[in-house]
This record gives structure tokens, sequence and C-alpha cells, in this order.
């Protein structure tokens, strides 16, 4: 029976990850506190800020502005960037 937990982002009990989806403590809390739908929303967000920053996810920088994107986004915290067209091509840190 899959995994149900009560999604931090959206507040439903909807079913949950049996694996991190993503490594270290960061993925311990998205098994705990997010849902699949909520992550697959991160996931589109995730596409939408590598396209249009032009970001190469191979950067350690790019893997960190990502990194604080998704806590943001999936657990309400810290500043998420918006995505701003003014900034095309650039990321800051």
């Amino acid at each position: 029976m899959p995994k149900t937990v009560t999604c931090s982002r959206c507040n439903q009990t909807r079913e949950g990850f049996d694996r991190p989806p993503f490594p270290g403590t960061l993925g311990a809390r998205v098994v705990d506190a997010i849902c699949h739908q909520c992550w697959a929303a991160w996931l589109k967000q995730q596409t939408m800020l590598i396209n249009h920053y032009g970001l190469n996810v191979m950067d350690p920088q790019a893997r960190q502005f990502l990194t604080k994107n998704m806590e943001a986004f999936l657990f309400k915290s810290g500043d998420s960037n918006e995505i701003d067209t003014s900034k095309q091509g650039t990321i800051s840190y």
C-alpha cells in the first residue's frame, strides 16, 4: 500500500514517497512531508527556472540556486525566485 502524507505544501493527505526523490536531509524532509502532486509541481517550476535562467545543472552554484528555490517552493521557507524576465540568462546567489 502506498505511503500517505499530510503534505506541508497543500495541506492535503495524499500519496507520498517510499524513497527520497532527492538526496540528503532535504530528500528525507520530502518523504516525510510532501505529496507526489506537489513534487510534480516543483519539477515543472524547476524546469522553468533552468530554462529561463539558462542554468547549467552541472554548475555547483546553479545546483545551490535550485536547491534553495526547491526548499522555498515546497516548504514555503526563505525566498523563492519568481521568474523575473528582466534577469533572463543570469542568476543571483
